[in-house]
């Protein structure tokens, strides 16, 4: 078992940034690989980000890349998602999510993750 809490969310205009956070507690953090994902209302969940376990290797979102940059703390068993010049369309609940398993660029379909967070609200204004 493994808990994830969000935090980092809230209100930003257009062309602003915020640093997402997912603190981890209970079984070994440094040997998963992290993701993010979104949802906003009436849509489905959404891939963004994912990390490797070491952090060498990560994928985006063709919607995000060049914005947002997924990293960790293995130390602070912490994973993060900074997002700059963010756009009104990213406004969404934001999930992090973690799977004992290796990923590639395919690895982004919800089912693939094993544990998820309660998710953090990021509201863009334009």
């Amino acid at each position: 078992q493994v808990q994830l809490v969000e935090s980092g969310g809230g209100l930003v205009q257009a062309g602003g940034s915020l640093r997402l956070s997912c603190a981890a507690s209970g079984r070994t953090f440094s040997s998963a690989a992290m993701g993010w994902f979104r949802q906003a209302p009436g849509k489905e969940r959404e891939f963004v980000a994912a990390i490797t376990w070491s952090g060498v290797s990560a994928y985006y979102a063709d919607s995000v890349k060049g914005r947002f940059t997924i990293s960790r703390d293995n130390a602070k068993n912490t994973g993060y998602l900074q997002m700059n010049s963010l756009k009104p369309e990213d406004t969404a609940v934001y999930f992090c999510a973690v799977r004992w398993a290796g990923i590639t660029a395919t690895t982004t379909e919800p089912g693939q993750y094993a544990y998820w967070g309660q998710g953090t609200q990021v509201i863009v204004s334009s």
